[in-house]
C-alpha cells in the first residue's frame, strides 16, 4: 500500500499569493454594499395585501420571509414576454404540510385554480443562467405586484376550489393616508 502525507499549508501563504491587479478593486460605502446585497421582491401574506420590497440576497433573510426552508416555483409563461419563463414564487417548502393559511390562488390559463399557495412567499427574478436569485425589473415588479395585491379567501365548493379576493379590514396603505 501506498500512503499520501499531507500537509498543512498556512492560510498566509495564500493572503500572499493572491494580489489583486491595481484598479480592479472598489471601495464602496457601506450603503453601497448594503444595497448591492438586496433583492426587490414582491412579497405575500396570508389577509394582506401584496407589497414591493427589498430583502436581503440571503438564504436566512430568504427563509424567514416565508417561514421556513425555501423552495422555489415557475408557475408563469408567457408567448409575450419570455422573462415571465424567469418569474419564480419562492415558497415555504413544507407550508401545506405544516397548515399553513393560504395566501393566493395560481391560475392556469382557463381560469381555473392550478395550486394555492400556503403561508408567505415572494416573487423574484431567476433566469436560468443565473446562479442566484435577482431583483424583480421594475415593470414585473409593478405588475406582480397588481396581480397578486388582495389577499384571497379559499372555499371548497362540489365544483371544486372557490377562490374569492377581498380588502384586508387592516390595510396599511390605506392607514397611511
Amino acid at each position: 500500500m501506498c500512503y499520501i502525507q499531507a500537509q498543512p499549508i498556512p492560510v498566509a501563504s495564500f493572503l500572499y499569493a493572491y494580489k489583486p491587479k491595481e484598479g480592479r478593486t472598489k471601495r464602496m460605502t457601506q450603503e453601497e454594499n448594503e444595497r448591492q446585497n438586496m433583492i426587490r421582491v414582491v412579497v405575500c401574506r396570508p389577509g394582506e395585501r401584496a407589497e414591493v420590497t427589498e430583502i436581503e440576497d440571503n438564504l436566512r433573510s430568504m427563509q424567514t420571509v416565508v417561514g421556513g426552508l425555501i423552495q422555489e416555483y415557475f408557475p408563469f409563461h408567457s408567448e409575450d414576454d419570455p422573462r415571465y419563463d424567469d418569474l419564480a414564487l419562492i415558497v415555504n417548502d413544507e407550508g401545506k404540510l405544516m397548515r399553513l393559511p393560504p395566501s393566493r390562488a395560481i391560475f392556469d390559463e382557463d381560469g381555473r385554480v392550478q395550486d394555492a399557495i400556503a403561508g408567505p412567499f415572494f416573487i423574484c427574478y431567476a433566469p436560468v443562467e443565473s446562479e442566484t436569485f435577482l431583483s424583480l425589473p421594475d415593470d414585473l415588479a409593478e405588475e406582480m405586484r397588481r396581480k397578486f395585491d388582495k389577499p384571497e379567501m379559499f372555499y371548497r365548493t362540489d365544483d371544486g376550489i372557490q377562490v374569492v379576493r377581498y380588502m384586508p379590514e387592516k390595510d396599511g396603505r390605506e392607514q397611511e393616508r
